[in-house]
């Protein structure tokens, strides 16, 4: 068993934020959001109480996958500044306590890439073998494509040397041959070049398809994708102790613990718990916790170097692949029942306030879950302030629109011209002139504040981020009740109504020393007293929520 160094391990009660660079904020009024204007928001990050800021890629690219489409893993899109303007971005960054980890896309590079471009010229190519090939044409893999809108197959035909290339994602993105020893070289200069600069950590794009063995080349015994995770988790903590890799694994739970390595947990850091966020929707568009209680019983244990990401919105359409036919069908009926608010028959185009109507009760119960759950939280920006999505905009950039800042001109996202916007903003009930950070800051009531507040509350109770899942047994099937509990004692009951009337909730919590109470952390600290049995009784308004920490007669009060 290799020795894997752990480091700090802050991500186990950090706060993370994704936000795209291109859309964030415009400081030189070219229409295109860029480094220096994200540079200039980290106070507002800061305030939010963000802890990490996770960056979509921003490297060269040939601009047709949203900056997916790499040409250069060294350098920066020009569009978006200069490494200099990274660098200040991530000092800034740090001088206000926030960590700064970057999107590792690896899995493939753009066709227009210089290997990629030297690679096809010949069979003979030094480059050849940085992906992978086959001489004879492959069988029929259109139900295998993850873009079945725009691709029939894993495998393209290269006219020149009349041979097929793979690529789990667009035609215009191969894939890398992860098992070549010097596409592992170049794997570890780019790891380091960026730790250097001052990164924190990575998230991992893909990782599924990274270590797919399908028509890879050689002994499939000779490389063991997971051993070589391992290393690559090695080699990142040997440069830097407490670096993070954060993966994108939807797969089956049991599938998952694959990833996060062995018991000694030497594979990925955290992954997104993209099983529970699925079943977390299937619980709201039927008003019953069940989906969602199940979801955190059949949530596997973790080693203590290990976590779990909770999110309710990414920067990808809302997968429901992970549910039934009829299951993925009932959230369509209650969240996106056009055509158009769907992608690829699995999932949705949209973001949470727009699916819910804007109502801010189910708004907030939402959140307020996804912060009490075991893990670390994952925002995707602007779900701060409620923004929606612009369903004009083509595809899964749809919720990819510009940050909305003020209700003036753009949203405050940039003085240019509405035309050179690098994407338009959304209008009506969701626009700028409605919803945006300006307006919200100003107002304790806001969901900003709202969102503010509970960010505050999880940070003040780290041991979230250190504790286990239990559900607790209750009657209302309409409320997931569920206890927080870390090896110390501590303990936080959480309750959240997924019903439109409200309900008492009884509570049995087992052996407590009597005189313990819960303190309500989310209304001003009111306090209910245990009886000898750990038990008491709770009331829920409509989409209500409650976080209860449990006080034993010798814990420090909460201040």
């Amino acid at each position: 068993m290799r020795k894997i160094e752990t480091g700090d391990l802050w991500w186990k009660n950090a706060v993370f934020y994704c936000a795209d660079i291109e859309t964030f904020y415009d400081w030189n009024g070219d229409g295109c959001g860029d480094i220096r204007g994200m540079t200039e928001r980290v106070e507002y990050l800061a305030d939010l109480g963000i802890t990490c800021l996770w960056l979509m890629p921003f490297y060269p690219t040939a601009r047709k996958d949203d900056g997916y489409d790499i040409t250069d893993f060294f350098a920066v899109d020009p569009r978006l500044g200069t490494l200099g303007d990274f660098v200040e971005l991530v000092r800034t960054a740090r001088a206000n306590g926030i960590r700064v980890i970057v999107d590792f896309v690896m899995n493939h590079t753009s066709d227009s890439h210089p290997w990629f471009r030297s690679a096809r010229r010949s069979t003979d190519d030094a480059y050849r073998d940085y992906y992978v090939w086959s001489d004879t044409e492959p069988p029929d893999t259109a139900k295998e494509v993850v873009f079945p809108d725009q691709e029939d197959s894993l495998w393209e035909h290269d006219p020149k040397t009349g041979q097929w290339y793979l690529h789990h994602f667009y035609k215009h993105q191969p894939d890398l041959n992860i098992a070549n020893p010097d596409v592992q070289e170049e794997i570890s200069r780019t790891l380091g070049f960026w730790l250097q600069l001052g990164v924190s950590g990575f998230r991992i794009d893909a990782v599924p398809f990274l270590f797919a063995r399908d028509g890879a080349p050689g002994d499939p015994g000779v490389f063991d994708p997971f051993e070589y995770l391992g290393d690559v988790r090695n080699f990142i903590t040997r440069r830097l102790g407490d670096a993070v890799l954060l993966g994108e694994v939807n797969v089956d739970y049991e599938d998952q613990k694959t990833f996060f390595g062995g018991p000694d947990g030497d594979g990925l850091n955290m992954q997104f718990d993209f099983i529970g966020m699925q079943h977390l929707y299937l619980s709201l568009a039927r008003g019953d916790a069940g989906p969602i209680a199940q979801a955190l019983r059949d949530r596997p244990p973790l080693d203590i170097t290990s976590q779990w990401a909770n999110f309710v919105r990414n920067h990808d359409e809302l997968t429901l692949d992970k549910l039934g036919d009829d299951e993925r069908r009932e959230v369509f009926d209650a969240f996106g029942p056009e055509p158009d608010m769907q992608l690829f028959d699995r999932g949705l185009r949209r973001r949470l306030p727009a699916m819910l109507g804007g109502d801010q009760r189910r708004m907030r119960m939402v959140y307020s879950l996804a912060f009490s759950l075991p893990g670390t939280p994952v925002l995707f920006y602007g779900e701060e302030l409620g923004m929606a999505e612009n369903l004009d905009i083509p595809g899964r950039l749809a919720v990819r629109t510009p940050m909305q800042w003020t209700g003036g001109d753009n949203g405050g996202f940039s003085t240019a011209a509405r035309r050179r916007l690098t994407r338009p903003l959304p209008d009506g009930l969701y626009g700028p002139q409605r919803v945006n950070a300006s307006d919200q800051r100003r107002d304790h009531r806001s969901f900003w504040w709202f969102v503010r507040d509970l960010i505050y509350t999880y940070r003040q109770q780290p041991e979230i981020g250190w504790s286990t899942a239990e559900v607790l047994d209750q009657p209302n099937p309409a409320v997931l009740a569920h206890v927080c509990r870390e090896p110390s004692g501590w303990s936080l009951v959480a309750l959240h109504n997924f019903g439109a009337e409200g309900c008492l909730v009884p509570l049995e919590l087992g052996d407590v020393p009597a005189g313990s109470k819960l303190v309500d952390l989310l209304d001003g600290r009111s306090e209910y007293f245990l009886d000898s049995h750990g038990r008491a009784e709770m009331s829920l308004d409509p989409y209500g929520y409650r976080w209860l920490r449990v006080l034993r007669p010798d814990d420090p009060p909460i201040i």
